[in-house]
């Protein structure tokens, strides 16, 4: 579940065991070590705060850090978690999000431009030279 400060990925192990793990990522995109680092002590306490009482029996959490996230009002932040975890455990959508559409590429892909080159496919003859 993407949410402006962070995203949430859960995992059911579906193997008895009905501990909640959480794990946490951020990315060098995001800032130095001191700004990932803080970003990540943010993100534990919202899994401390809310991951016992809402987060799902038996699965793999794993919040990742998203480039606004250490601007974000904790209280923000508060709640959408508990909107990620809520969208989650719902059984209507199986816990995942809508499927993405298909991307469209514009650009020029290989082999596929027409004109030029190596790429060019040869001319079928329509009719034979006199």
């Amino acid at each position: 579940m993407a949410m402006p400060g962070f995203v949430l990925q859960v995992r059911p192990r579906d193997d008895g065991d009905a501990t909640i793990r959480v794990g946490f990522t951020v990315t060098k995109k995001i800032g130095n070590a001191v700004v990932r680092n803080r970003m990540k002590r943010r993100l534990r306490a919202l899994a401390r705060d809310l991951l016992p009482e809402k987060g799902i029996a038996g699965a793999d959490h794993v919040l990742i850090g998203r480039q606004g996230g250490i601007e974000r009002d904790y209280q923000a932040l508060t709640a959408e978690l508990a909107k990620a975890l809520t969208r989650a455990a719902s059984p209507d959508t199986g816990g995942h999000d809508k499927p993405r559409e298909p991307r469209v590429h514009h650009g020029r892909g290989k082999g596929r431009s027409p004109r030029g080159g190596a790429h060019r496919q040869p001319a079928s003859p329509t009719q034979e030279p006199a």
